[in-house]
């Protein structure tokens, strides 16, 4: 993985996609961010690059928002409160990563509801319309992964 300063630079437009929407080649670099496989599709059909399953909101807060979709504003500050967990720290700093090295970078999303999810989320942050939580995103991943490799030291 490269520098802080090299994942942190400024990417090309992210595009957002169903999983059952058909792959193009102008898609670039796919990336499945959800916690389930899409029902029904193959992994031939799909086309992916990566599946950061960690970048997906857990099935509690999935489930909340499904039964709340008016909710949408609470949803996004509860997902970004799970970005901030080791797992998906770590997964948020791999799409970074895929971001910067990527001419073109497609997250790959199977909710129907294509303005409110967890992909849109992921879209403002890397595009840098959003802060995430300090906890978050390629300096937080380093920060999380050099404080692991202490404690393991440790014990």
């Amino acid at each position: 993985m490269g520098t802080a300063a090299e994942v942190c630079k400024p990417f090309m437009p992210v595009i957002l996609k169903r999983a059952y929407e058909k792959p193009a080649r102008s898609d670039g670099t796919r990336v499945l961010v959800d916690r389930l496989w899409p029902r029904g599709l193959t992994k031939e059909a799909a086309a992916l690059d990566a599946w950061l399953k960690d970048l997906a909101p857990s099935d509690e807060l999935r489930r909340w928002f499904h039964a709340r979709p008016a909710l949408w504003l609470a949803f996004r500050k509860k997902y970004l409160g799970e970005l901030a967990a080791p797992a998906a720290s770590q997964a948020l700093a791999e799409l970074y990563e895929l971001a910067g090295t990527s001419r073109q970078l497609t997250l790959v999303f199977s909710s129907r509801n294509q303005e409110h999810n967890n992909a849109v989320i992921l879209k403002q942050l890397l595009e840098g319309m959003r802060k995430p939580p300090s906890t978050s995103g390629p300096k937080g991943a380093a920060a999380t992964s050099a404080r692991a490799a202490r404690a393991q030291r440790r014990r």
